[in-house]
């Protein structure tokens, strides 16, 4: 953990990767992580941690597959907004015009959840990479 601010444009300055969180800073056991996200993810679920995002830059979209029927709905979260996801909810995050989002989750956990369908090349599944 730094003992000086961060400063988040310039800590995703430090990496073009998409769909690849790097660390910013821990909080307890916590990681606070941004990314840059372009496309879609992959549909996935955390069974046992909700999912916190921020998004500092763009516009982000999140699928979510939780009605009793498996219906399916979409949030849009513009420059500023936060949304979580709840633990147990399938989701599959997208940005077709690009975003930067910050993330707050528990350490360790996985970029593509504890269930999730076949990762693409261009997702990371990764538990985060320090800055």
């Amino acid at each position: 953990m730094s003992s000086e601010p961060i400063e988040l444009a310039a800590a995703l300055a430090r990496f073009e990767q998409l769909w690849s969180p790097r660390i910013v800073t821990t909080v307890n056991d916590y990681d606070v992580r941004v990314a840059k996200v372009a496309g879609e993810h992959v549909w996935h679920t955390h069974d046992h941690t909700d999912e916190f995002f921020l998004v500092l830059d763009g516009e982000l979209r999140i699928a979510l597959r939780d009605g009793a029927d498996g219906g399916q709905r979409e949030v849009v979260l513009p420059r500023g907004a936060v949304y979580v996801v709840p633990r147990g909810v399938e989701h599959r995050p997208s940005a077709p015009d690009g975003a930067s989002i910050l993330m707050f989750e528990p350490s360790g956990t996985s970029s593509v959840g504890d269930r999730h369908e076949e990762v693409p090349g261009h997702v990371d599944a990764t538990t985060g990479h320090r800055l």
